[in-house]
């Protein structure tokens, strides 16, 4: 096989096309031998990026193992369910429940753990993976709520609201290190579950995103404490406009130290 003839830019670009792993192998044995300055680089990092796209197939692959033997047992429909939120001192708390087909009909590359992602990527994950489940569904209960229930209970609350608002019955439910009350599927809760199982990962996903949008609105109505940049979290910033405003509507009273602010 001779490849002399093509610039290295267009055997990069027809190579990342191949499919064909027998196929990937004859173009690198190809280039190695092109006499050409730079096609040994080339087939080194192509070689390179062959083998991390393998490694990562077979990460995402086992995201999937859980999901694989619920759907051998005929739990074919496994929504993984997760929240955001709980530890701010502003804000909504934010659950997402998501329903994910097999690995073998996805396309989504990185997909982890939102707390390991930077912002973009998981603007980028979250887009994708609205595009490619099955289902998607997203509860939010306001500061208000979080502080009548108390933020244990509104986050279980916040789940389960997400789980029901899905357009089909779940034949099983994995949860991010919870059980959740009143559910009427069956469940798992896995601890560590967002960072193991694909469902559950893309559910942390969507619902971090949704949440921080939703900061940065939040950000509009109540301006001067930079919402849109901490998300409500206790940051030096935040405290610091705390003081100097006084809590606003979004602020959660049961909280220290909102609490504390409300005696002065």
């Amino acid at each position: 096989m001779d490849l002399s003839e093509l610039p290295l830019p267009r055997i990069r670009e027809r190579f990342e096309a191949l499919r064909s792993a027998a196929a990937r192998r004859r173009w690198l044995a190809a280039l190695r031998g092109d006499p050409r300055r730079g096609a040994c680089a080339l087939a080194r990092q192509l070689e390179r990026r062959a083998f991390e796209g393998r490694a990562e197939a077979r990460r995402l692959l086992g995201l999937f193992r859980r999901q694989c033997r619920l759907a051998a047992g005929g739990a074919t429909l496994v929504a993984g369910v997760d929240e955001v939120g709980v530890g701010p001192l502003a804000g909504p708390l934010v659950a997402a429940a998501v329903v994910l087909p097999g690995p073998e009909a996805l396309d989504l590359p990185g997909l982890d753990d939102s707390k390991r992602l930077t912002r973009l990527a998981r603007e980028r994950l979250a887009a994708r993976i609205r595009e490619q489940a099955l289902a998607v569904a997203v509860a939010e209960l306001p500061a208000p709520l979080v502080d009548r229930l108390n933020v244990y209970r509104a986050s279980l609350e916040a789940m389960r609201r997400a789980v029901e608002s899905l357009p089909f019955a779940p034949h099983h439910v994995l949860v991010d290190a919870r059980t959740l009350p009143g559910l009427r599927a069956p469940q798992t809760a896995l601890v560590g579950g967002d960072g193991s199982e694909a469902c559950i990962a893309a559910a942390s996903i969507v619902a971090k995103v949704f949440r921080d949008a939703r900061m940065a609105e939040l950000d509009l109505r109540f301006p001067g404490y930079g919402f849109a940049r901490h998300m409500g979290y206790a940051t030096r910033e935040h405290l610091s406009a705390l003081r100097r405003l006084g809590p606003s509507a979004i602020h959660r009273r049961s909280f220290s130290p909102v609490s504390q602010l409300e005696l002065f």
